[in-house]
C-alpha cells in the first residue's frame, strides 16, 4: 500500500505506483482538469510521473507561483515548435523563463520581420488546438549529441557536449518537436493558451560577444487570458511611462552613442538629481555619517589586496601612466576602508559611519544598457559603516528606519524586504555568522518589518537585507542594502583597539538607500509618470501673463517666490493664455500662475494645479506659505 500525504494532512491509499495526476483524478475531476505538475516530497515531476512509495504530494495548477513559471517555459517549448513549422531551416538554441515570461533564441540567417512574429503567434495557437501530449524521454548522452546534430540543431549539441559524460538527458517531445529540457512541463498543449510574443532583439550566443548573434524572441505566458490581458495593460501603461521619453519631452537628460552608458544631465534634470542628493546629504548628517570623497582611479594593488582584480576585473575600466595600472573605481568600498585606516582607531570611535556620492564606473555589455536604468557610470548614495559585532544590530535597526523613512518621503509605501544568509561558499567563523544573521533578522523583527527568507543568498563575505520598491503599476524596483561584511577590512588592514588594549578588525557594513541615483530617478520619473512631487520637481511653477501689460508684475511675483526658496519661472511669450497653460501643462510643471489686471490691481495670483484643479486667487505672500508647506511634506500632498 502506497501512502500519499497532501497539503492539508490528510491521506490517500493506493495498492500499485501512482501518478501524480491519478491522485487528483482520485480527489476531483476539476482538480484533475486544473493539474499541471506535482511536487513529491519536495521535489517538482511532471503530471505523468509515477509514485512507488510512501510521499509527500502537492498538485501544482495554474494558481501556483510554480505552475505559472511551468507555462511559461511550455509556451517557450510551444514558440519553438511553431518556428520550426514554419522556418525549418532556424535552430533552436536556448529559451528560459524570465520575469512575467519567457525567450527563446534562435539561429536563423535571415532576420525575423514582424510579420513573421504574428505568423508565429498563429502557428502556435494551432498547436494549443491541437492538444498535443507533452512527454519526457531520456538519452544517453553521446547518443543525445549525435541525435541533434543529425537534425541540424549543433547548438543544442554543443549545449550537451559540456554535460558530463555518462549522464542521461532529459528531452521533453510534442508530436514532432523534441527539445533538450530538465523538465517538468505541462501535460499537453491544450493547457496553454494565454501568451503573447511581445518583441524581437538580438543576443550573443551564450552572451559572448565574440560568438556569433542569434534572434531572440520574447513573449509573456498567463494562466488565463485574464491575467494575461492585466499584463499587457500594465506594459501598455509602462510604455507609456518610459523614462526615456519622459527624460526627451521634459529635457532632463540624453544619452548618446560617443559616451555609451553615460548620462548627459541637462539643466532641468541635474535640478532633479542635486534635490535627490542634497535630500538624502541632509538625511545622512542628521544621522551621524560623515561625508568624504575619494579618487575615482586608483591603482590595481589595492583592488588586488580587496579581491576585486580577480572576481570583477572584467567589469573593470582599466588604464596605465608611467608604467603603472590603475582601474577606475566600480565600487566605494576599498576606498573607504583607506579612510578609515588613517590614523588609530578606538573602540570609542565606533561607530563611524562614512557616506560618499561616489562616482563608479562599471564596463556593462552594450546590449544590457537601458537609459538611466542601466548605465556604465552612475553615483551611489553609498555608505559604509565600521563597528563591532555587537553594533551589528542596532546599526542595523537605525538604517532600517531611515530607509523606510526616506522611501515615504519618495512616495513608496510598499516596500518588500528579504534576508539572504550564508552561502557555501563565504568567509568567517559560523559563531559569527551565526551572530551576523541573528543580529539582521531581529533588527527586522523588532521593528515589526515582515521579511522573506533566502536561505544561502548571501555575499560570500556576509549576510545582507535587501529592499525592494512596489511602483504605482506593480512593477517591483530593488533598490537598498544592507550587507554585513567580514572580509574587506581585514584584507585591507583595518583594526581598531578594544577595551582591552588589544587590535581587533572591525565588521564593515555595506549600505545604500537609493543605490544607484541615475536608476532611482528613472524609477521615479516611471512612478510618477514625469508628474514629479512639488519638492523634486524641477520647475515647481510658472508665471505667465495674459497681456504685456502685466509683465512687470509678473517679473516681481517669481522674483518674490524665488526668494522663498522656490524654483519658478516666467512665460512672458506673445501667445494666448490657453496656448500657455496647454504647453506648461505638457512640460509637467505643478503650478501654473495666471496674471491678468485684476490679479495686478488686487497683488493677487490665480493659481492652478497641472492636473486642472482651480484654486482661486491668492496673494503672492500666502502662495510662497501654500507651496513652501507642501515641499516641506514632499509627497504626501503630491497631486499622483
Amino acid at each position: 500500500m502506497i501512502q500519499i500525504t497532501l497539503p492539508d494532512g490528510s491521506i490517500k491509499s493506493f495498492e500499485s505506483p501512482v501518478t501524480v495526476h491519478q491522485v487528483a483524478e482520485s480527489i476531483g475531476p476539476g482538480l484533475a482538469k486544473a493539474t499541471l505538475a506535482g511536487e513529491v516530497d519536495g521535489a517538482l515531476v511532471d503530471a505523468s510521473h509515477e509514485i512507488d512509495h510512501d510521499a509527500e504530494l502537492r498538485i501544482i495548477t495554474g494558481r501556483d507561483e510554480e505552475g505559472v513559471d511551468l507555462i511559461r517555459h511550455s509556451t517557450a517549448h510551444l514558440m519553438a515548435q511553431a518556428v520550426k513549422r514554419l522556418f525549418p531551416e532556424t535552430q533552436v538554441t536556448i529559451g528560459p523563463v524570465i520575469e512575467h515570461g519567457f525567450y527563446y533564441d534562435f539561429a536563423r540567417d535571415k532576420p525575423f520581420k514582424p510579420e513573421d512574429i504574428e505568423a508565429i503567434e498563429a502557428e502556435m495557437n494551432k498547436i494549443v488546438e491541437e492538444d498535443i501530449p507533452v512527454f519526457r524521454e531520456v538519452m544517453d548522452r553521446d547518443d543525445a549529441i549525435r541525435f541533434f546534430r543529425d537534425q541540424g540543431e549543433d547548438y543544442k549539441a554543443e549545449i550537451i557536449s559540456d554535460i558530463p559524460a555518462g549522464e542521461t538527458i532529459s528531452l521533453y517531445r510534442q508530436g514532432d518537436f523534441i527539445d533538450l529540457c530538465r523538465g517538468p512541463h505541462i501535460p499537453s498543449t491544450g493547457k496553454l493558451g494565454a501568451f503573447k510574443l511581445t518583441k524581437l532583439a538580438g543576443a550573443y550566443w551564450r552572451g559572448n560577444s565574440d560568438n556569433e548573434m542569434l534572434q531572440r524572441i520574447y513573449g509573456t505566458a498567463w494562466s488565463d487570458k485574464k491575467a494575461l490581458k492585466q499584463y499587457l495593460k500594465r506594459l501598455e501603461e509602462a510604455e507609456k511611462r518610459d523614462h526615456r521619453k519622459i527624460g526627451a519631452q521634459l529635457g532632463l537628460f540624453h544619452t548618446q552613442p560617443e559616451a555609451p552608458g553615460m548620462v548627459f544631465w541637462h539643466d532641468r534634470g541635474w535640478r532633479i538629481y542635486l534635490e535627490i542628493q542634497n535630500y538624502i546629504r541632509e538625511r545622512l548628517r542628521k544621522a551621524g555619517y560623515e561625508e568624504v570623497h575619494t579618487p575615482s582611479v586608483v591603482d590595481r594593488s589595492l583592488w588586488e589586496k580587496s579581491g576585486h582584480w580577480e572576481n570583477f576585473q572584467d567589469d573593470m575600466f582599466i588604464t596605465s601612466s608611467e608604467d603603472r595600472v590603475y582601474a577606475v573605481k566600480p565600487m566605494n568600498c576599498p576606498c573607504h576602508v583607506q579612510v578609515f585606516n588613517q590614523g588609530l582607531k578606538s573602540y570609542r570611535d565606533l561607530p563611524l559611519r562614512m557616506a560618499e556620492f561616489g562616482s563608479c564606473h562599471r564596463n556593462e555589455p552594450s546590449g544590457s544598457l537601458h537609459g538611466l536604468m542601466r548605465v556604465r557610470n552612475f553615483v551611489q548614495d553609498d555608505a559604509h559603516i565600521f563597528c563591532t559585532e555587537d553594533q551589528i544590530r542596532d546599526e542595523v535597526t537605525a538604517f532600517n528606519e531611515l530607509v523606510f523613512d526616506v522611501y515615504r518621503d519618495f512616495g513608496f509605501t510598499d516596500v518588500a524586504v528579504k534576508l539572504s544568509t550564508r552561502p557555501e561558499q563565504r568567509v568567517g567563523s559560523d559563531e559569527v555568522w551565526d551572530k551576523a544573521e541573528k543580529a539582521l533578522a531581529e533588527a527586522l523583527e523588532s521593528a515589526g518589518i515582515e521579511y522573506q527568507l533566502q536561505p544561502g543568498e548571501g555575499a560570500f563575505y556576509g549576510p545582507k537585507i535587501e529592499f525592494s520598491l512596489t511602483d504605482c503599476i506593480g512593477r517591483v524596483w530593488q533598490c537598498g542594502t544592507v550587507q554585513v561584511d567580514f572580509s574587506m577590512p581585514g584584507r585591507l588592514g583595518a583594526s581598531y583597539v578594544d577595551e582591552h588594549g588589544e587590535r581587533q578588525v572591525p565588521v564593515m557594513l555595506h549600505r545604500a538607500i537609493l543605490g544607484s541615483v541615475e536608476r532611482f530617478i528613472g524609477v521615479l520619473l516611471e512612478h510618477y509618470a514625469g508628474d514629479l512631487p512639488l519638492w523634486l520637481a524641477p520647475v515647481q511653477g510658472v508665471v505667465m501673463n495674459i497681456t504685456d501689460a502685466q509683465a512687470d508684475y509678473v517679473r516681481e511675483v517669481a522674483e518674490a517666490l524665488q526668494t522663498a526658496g522656490l524654483r519658478v519661472e516666467t512665460d512672458l511669450r506673445n501667445e494666448k493664455i490657453g496656448y500657455k497653460i496647454r504647453s506648461r501643462t505638457l512640460e509637467k510643471i505643478p503650478y501654473l500662475l495666471v496674471v491678468g489686471d485684476r490679479e495686478v490691481e488686487n497683488r493677487q495670483v490665480a493659481v492652478r494645479r497641472r492636473d486642472g484643479t482651480d484654486l482661486g486667487t491668492m496673494s503672492v505672500d500666502e502662495l510662497a506659505a501654500r507651496l513652501r508647506e507642501e515641499v516641506a511634506q514632499r509627497s504626501a500632498l503630491s497631486d499622483n
